[in-house]
Protein backbone atom coordinates (compact mmCIF):
# COMPACT_ATOMS: atom_id res chain seq x y z
CA UNK A 1 0.00 0.00 0.00
CA UNK A 2 1.32 3.46 -0.91
CA UNK A 3 -0.77 5.97 1.05
CA UNK A 4 -0.40 9.71 0.73
CA UNK A 5 0.02 11.16 4.21
CA UNK A 6 0.13 14.80 5.30
CA UNK A 7 1.32 15.67 8.79
CA UNK A 8 0.54 19.00 10.47
CA UNK A 9 2.63 19.21 13.59
CA UNK A 10 5.65 19.96 15.65
CA UNK A 11 9.32 20.02 14.74
CA UNK A 12 11.85 19.84 17.58
CA UNK A 13 15.51 19.24 18.15
CA UNK A 14 15.67 16.67 20.96
CA UNK A 15 18.43 16.71 23.56
CA UNK A 16 18.51 13.55 25.69
CA UNK A 17 20.17 13.35 29.09
CA UNK A 18 20.98 9.76 30.04
CA UNK A 19 20.71 9.12 33.79
CA UNK A 20 20.74 6.06 36.02
CA UNK A 21 17.57 7.26 37.76
CA UNK A 22 15.29 10.30 37.80
CA UNK A 23 16.12 13.01 40.35
CA UNK A 24 13.91 13.62 43.36
CA UNK A 25 12.36 17.10 43.76
CA UNK A 26 15.13 19.54 44.64
CA UNK A 27 17.87 17.00 43.93
CA UNK A 28 20.77 17.51 41.53
CA UNK A 29 22.20 14.42 39.82
CA UNK A 30 24.84 13.84 37.16
CA UNK A 31 23.93 12.72 33.65
CA UNK A 32 25.86 9.75 32.32
CA UNK A 33 25.87 11.19 28.80
CA UNK A 34 24.04 13.60 26.48
CA UNK A 35 22.95 13.32 22.83
CA UNK A 36 20.97 15.41 20.34
CA UNK A 37 18.79 14.28 17.43
CA UNK A 38 15.92 15.51 15.24
CA UNK A 39 12.47 14.96 16.72
CA UNK A 40 9.10 16.47 17.62
CA UNK A 41 5.86 14.50 17.56
CA UNK A 42 4.88 15.73 14.11
CA UNK A 43 8.30 15.20 12.59
CA UNK A 44 8.60 11.74 14.11
CA UNK A 45 5.20 10.72 12.75
CA UNK A 46 6.06 12.01 9.30
CA UNK A 47 9.36 10.12 9.25
CA UNK A 48 7.65 6.93 10.43
CA UNK A 49 5.08 7.24 7.65
CA UNK A 50 7.72 7.95 5.02
CA UNK A 51 10.01 5.11 6.10
CA UNK A 52 7.06 2.72 5.91
CA UNK A 53 6.43 3.68 2.31
CA UNK A 54 3.94 6.54 2.44
CA UNK A 55 4.29 9.56 0.20
CA UNK A 56 4.58 12.18 2.93
CA UNK A 57 4.24 15.96 3.16
CA UNK A 58 4.65 18.20 6.19
CA UNK A 59 2.92 21.38 7.33
CA UNK A 60 4.66 23.25 10.12
CA UNK A 61 7.13 25.92 11.18
CA UNK A 62 10.77 26.30 12.20
CA UNK A 63 12.82 29.26 13.33
CA UNK A 64 15.32 31.08 11.15
CA UNK A 65 18.17 29.41 13.03
CA UNK A 66 20.64 26.60 12.50
CA UNK A 67 18.29 24.17 14.27
CA UNK A 68 15.57 24.95 11.73
CA UNK A 69 17.91 24.35 8.80
CA UNK A 70 19.03 21.11 10.44
CA UNK A 71 15.44 19.90 10.84
CA UNK A 72 14.49 20.74 7.25
CA UNK A 73 17.50 18.81 6.01
CA UNK A 74 16.63 15.87 8.26
CA UNK A 75 13.07 15.66 6.91
CA UNK A 76 14.20 16.02 3.31
CA UNK A 77 16.65 13.16 3.86
CA UNK A 78 13.55 10.96 4.29
CA UNK A 79 12.02 12.35 1.07
CA UNK A 80 9.39 14.34 2.96
CA UNK A 81 7.85 17.28 1.10
CA UNK A 82 8.84 20.36 3.17
CA UNK A 83 7.42 23.07 0.90
CA UNK A 84 4.74 23.93 3.48
CA UNK A 85 7.10 24.38 6.41
CA UNK A 86 7.28 28.13 7.03
CA UNK A 87 10.20 29.98 8.61
CA UNK A 88 9.30 32.04 11.68
CA UNK A 89 11.69 34.98 12.09
CA UNK A 90 10.41 35.85 15.58
CA UNK A 91 10.48 32.47 17.32
CA UNK A 92 13.13 29.77 17.53
CA UNK A 93 12.83 26.19 16.34
CA UNK A 94 11.09 23.96 18.87
CA UNK A 95 13.20 21.88 21.20
CA UNK A 96 12.81 19.14 23.79
CA UNK A 97 14.90 18.15 26.80
CA UNK A 98 14.51 14.44 27.51
CA UNK A 99 15.66 12.68 30.68
CA UNK A 100 16.08 8.95 30.05
CA UNK A 101 16.69 6.49 32.89
CA UNK A 102 18.36 3.09 32.90
CA UNK A 103 15.00 1.31 32.46
CA UNK A 104 14.18 3.13 29.23
CA UNK A 105 11.55 5.43 30.78
CA UNK A 106 11.61 9.13 30.04
CA UNK A 107 10.48 12.57 31.16
CA UNK A 108 10.22 15.25 28.50
CA UNK A 109 10.16 19.06 28.67
CA UNK A 110 9.22 20.83 25.44
CA UNK A 111 9.86 24.40 24.28
CA UNK A 112 7.19 25.12 21.66
CA UNK A 113 8.89 28.01 19.87
CA UNK A 114 7.79 28.29 16.24
CA UNK A 115 5.47 25.30 16.74
CA UNK A 116 3.26 27.07 19.28
CA UNK A 117 3.48 30.43 17.49
CA UNK A 118 2.01 28.89 14.34
CA UNK A 119 -1.09 30.54 12.85
CA UNK A 120 -3.47 29.57 10.06
CA UNK A 121 -1.14 31.43 7.67
CA UNK A 122 0.85 28.18 7.51
CA UNK A 123 -2.10 26.62 5.67
CA UNK A 124 -1.86 28.97 2.69
CA UNK A 125 -1.57 26.93 -0.50
CA UNK A 126 -1.88 23.47 1.09
CA UNK A 127 -4.62 22.45 -1.34
CA UNK A 128 -1.98 20.90 -3.59
CA UNK A 129 -0.99 18.30 -0.98
CA UNK A 130 -4.52 17.77 0.37
CA UNK A 131 -5.87 17.07 -3.11
CA UNK A 132 -3.90 13.80 -3.27
CA UNK A 133 -3.86 12.95 0.44
CA UNK A 134 -5.40 9.89 2.07
CA UNK A 135 -4.72 10.98 5.66
CA UNK A 136 -4.03 14.19 7.55
CA UNK A 137 -2.45 13.72 11.00
CA UNK A 138 -2.10 16.30 13.74
CA UNK A 139 -1.20 16.43 17.45
CA UNK A 140 -1.35 18.93 20.31
CA UNK A 141 2.17 20.36 20.10
CA UNK A 142 0.79 22.99 17.70
CA UNK A 143 -2.30 25.25 18.18
CA UNK A 144 -5.64 23.49 17.93
CA UNK A 145 -7.09 26.41 15.98
CA UNK A 146 -4.65 25.65 13.16
CA UNK A 147 -5.50 21.95 13.28
CA UNK A 148 -9.23 22.75 13.13
CA UNK A 149 -8.79 24.92 10.05
CA UNK A 150 -6.65 22.25 8.39
CA UNK A 151 -9.12 19.46 9.22
CA UNK A 152 -11.96 21.52 7.71
CA UNK A 153 -9.97 21.85 4.48
CA UNK A 154 -9.10 18.18 4.56
CA UNK A 155 -12.74 17.14 4.76
CA UNK A 156 -13.48 19.24 1.66
CA UNK A 157 -11.00 17.00 -0.18
CA UNK A 158 -12.30 13.72 1.28
CA UNK A 159 -9.18 13.24 3.43
CA UNK A 160 -9.41 11.02 6.52
CA UNK A 161 -8.29 12.97 9.60
CA UNK A 162 -6.32 11.44 12.50
CA UNK A 163 -5.96 13.33 15.77
CA UNK A 164 -3.28 12.34 18.26
CA UNK A 165 -4.39 14.25 21.41
CA UNK A 166 -0.96 14.46 23.00
CA UNK A 167 0.07 16.13 25.17
CA UNK A 168 -3.53 15.77 26.40
CA UNK A 169 -5.56 18.80 27.40
CA UNK A 170 -9.01 20.17 26.67
CA UNK A 171 -10.08 19.71 23.05
CA UNK A 172 -11.95 22.32 21.04
CA UNK A 173 -15.43 20.73 20.68
CA UNK A 174 -15.61 21.72 17.01
CA UNK A 175 -12.33 19.93 16.29
CA UNK A 176 -13.86 16.59 17.23
CA UNK A 177 -16.60 17.12 14.63
CA UNK A 178 -13.93 17.10 11.91
CA UNK A 179 -11.91 14.21 13.36
CA UNK A 180 -12.37 10.74 11.86
CA UNK A 181 -9.93 8.83 14.10
CA UNK A 182 -8.67 9.78 17.57
CA UNK A 183 -5.65 7.98 19.03
CA UNK A 184 -5.06 8.65 22.75
CA UNK A 185 -3.17 6.43 25.14
CA UNK A 186 -5.10 5.21 28.18
CA UNK A 187 -4.16 8.11 30.47
CA UNK A 188 -4.90 10.68 27.75
CA UNK A 189 -8.22 8.99 27.06
CA UNK A 190 -9.18 9.13 30.75
CA UNK A 191 -8.20 12.78 30.99
CA UNK A 192 -10.26 13.72 27.94
CA UNK A 193 -13.37 11.68 28.76
CA UNK A 194 -13.36 11.42 32.54
CA UNK A 195 -13.64 7.64 32.16
CA UNK A 196 -10.87 5.62 33.82
CA UNK A 197 -9.65 2.83 31.55
CA UNK A 198 -9.90 -0.43 33.48
CA UNK A 199 -11.51 -2.97 31.15
CA UNK A 200 -13.31 -3.45 27.83
CA UNK A 201 -16.51 -1.87 29.14
CA UNK A 202 -14.70 1.37 30.06
CA UNK A 203 -13.04 1.46 26.64
CA UNK A 204 -16.37 0.98 24.88
CA UNK A 205 -17.84 3.79 26.99
CA UNK A 206 -14.93 5.97 25.90
CA UNK A 207 -15.64 5.11 22.27
CA UNK A 208 -19.28 6.10 22.78
CA UNK A 209 -18.17 9.38 24.37
CA UNK A 210 -16.17 10.32 21.29
CA UNK A 211 -18.80 8.99 18.89
CA UNK A 212 -21.41 11.26 20.45
CA UNK A 213 -19.09 14.18 19.69
CA UNK A 214 -18.50 13.22 16.06
CA UNK A 215 -15.47 10.90 16.13
CA UNK A 216 -16.40 7.53 14.63
CA UNK A 217 -13.16 5.65 15.30
CA UNK A 218 -11.18 5.32 18.52
CA UNK A 219 -7.76 3.71 18.99
CA UNK A 220 -6.46 3.53 22.57
CA UNK A 221 -2.80 2.59 22.90
CA UNK A 222 -2.31 0.51 26.06
CA UNK A 223 1.46 0.11 26.18
CA UNK A 224 2.49 -3.49 26.81
CA UNK A 225 -1.16 -4.59 26.66
CA UNK A 226 -1.60 -3.60 23.02
CA UNK A 227 -4.14 -1.39 21.25
CA UNK A 228 -7.91 -1.29 21.65
CA UNK A 229 -9.88 -0.24 18.59
CA UNK A 230 -13.52 0.68 18.15
CA UNK A 231 -15.22 1.45 14.84
CA UNK A 232 -18.95 1.73 14.09
CA UNK A 233 -18.97 -1.94 13.08
CA UNK A 234 -16.34 -3.68 15.23
CA UNK A 235 -14.06 -3.48 18.25
CA UNK A 236 -11.22 -5.52 19.64
CA UNK A 237 -7.79 -5.65 21.26
CA UNK A 238 -4.62 -6.21 19.22
CA UNK A 239 -1.84 -7.52 21.51
CA UNK A 240 1.53 -5.83 21.75
CA UNK A 241 4.87 -7.41 20.85
CA UNK A 242 6.93 -8.22 23.94
CA UNK A 243 10.38 -6.63 23.79
CA UNK A 244 12.89 -5.08 26.20
CA UNK A 245 12.58 -1.30 25.94
CA UNK A 246 15.76 0.74 25.84
CA UNK A 247 14.19 4.13 25.05
CA UNK A 248 10.44 4.72 24.71
CA UNK A 249 10.87 8.13 23.05
CA UNK A 250 8.91 8.27 19.75
CA UNK A 251 7.21 4.90 20.34
CA UNK A 252 3.73 6.39 20.00
CA UNK A 253 4.78 8.57 17.08
CA UNK A 254 6.23 5.59 15.24
CA UNK A 255 3.00 3.69 15.87
CA UNK A 256 0.80 6.39 14.36
CA UNK A 257 3.05 7.20 11.41
CA UNK A 258 3.48 3.54 10.51
CA UNK A 259 -0.26 2.99 10.93
CA UNK A 260 -1.08 5.79 8.49
CA UNK A 261 1.14 4.18 5.87
CA UNK A 262 -0.80 0.90 5.96
CA UNK A 263 -4.36 1.80 6.97
CA UNK A 264 -7.19 1.81 4.43
CA UNK A 265 -9.11 5.10 4.39
CA UNK A 266 -12.27 3.30 5.54
CA UNK A 267 -10.32 1.39 8.24
CA UNK A 268 -11.43 -1.91 6.69
CA UNK A 269 -7.99 -3.41 7.40
CA UNK A 270 -7.60 -1.96 10.89
CA UNK A 271 -6.53 -5.27 12.51
CA UNK A 272 -3.72 -5.88 10.03
CA UNK A 273 -2.59 -2.25 10.04
CA UNK A 274 -2.46 -2.21 13.85
CA UNK A 275 -0.24 -5.30 13.91
CA UNK A 276 2.17 -3.61 11.51
CA UNK A 277 2.16 -0.36 13.49
CA UNK A 278 2.78 -2.13 16.78
CA UNK A 279 5.67 -4.08 15.31
CA UNK A 280 7.21 -0.84 14.07
CA UNK A 281 6.80 0.73 17.51
CA UNK A 282 8.32 -2.33 19.21
CA UNK A 283 11.44 -1.90 17.06
CA UNK A 284 11.70 1.79 17.92
CA UNK A 285 11.83 1.23 21.68
CA UNK A 286 14.76 -1.15 21.29
CA UNK A 287 16.97 1.66 19.94
CA UNK A 288 18.19 4.96 21.38
CA UNK A 289 16.85 8.31 20.25
CA UNK A 290 13.65 9.47 18.58
CA UNK A 291 13.92 9.83 14.82
CA UNK A 292 17.09 7.72 14.45
CA UNK A 293 15.30 4.72 15.99
CA UNK A 294 12.31 4.68 13.59
CA UNK A 295 12.46 1.58 11.34
CA UNK A 296 11.80 1.36 7.60
CA UNK A 297 9.24 -0.86 5.90
CA UNK A 298 11.68 -3.64 5.05
CA UNK A 299 12.84 -3.88 8.67
CA UNK A 300 9.27 -4.02 9.98
CA UNK A 301 8.24 -6.70 7.48
CA UNK A 302 11.30 -8.78 8.34
CA UNK A 303 10.47 -8.54 12.05
CA UNK A 304 6.85 -9.50 11.37
CA UNK A 305 8.01 -12.57 9.46
CA UNK A 306 10.20 -13.58 12.40
CA UNK A 307 7.41 -12.95 14.96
Amino acid sequence: MNNNVVVLGSINVDTTYHVNRFPQPGETISAVSKSSAPGGKGANQAVAAARSGATTAFIGAVGSDKEGAYMLESLEDDNIDTRHIMTDKLHGTGSAAITLDANGQNDIMVYGGANQAMTTDVLTGIEDVLADADFLISQFETPQEVTLAAFKQAKEHGVTTLLNPAPAHEILPELLKYTDVITPNESECALLTGITITDEESMLKSAEYFRERGVKHLLITLGSKGVFYSTPTAHGLVPAFKVKAVDTTAAGDTFLGALSSQLAKDLSNVDKALVYAQRASSLTVQQMGAMPSIPDHETVEKALAEK
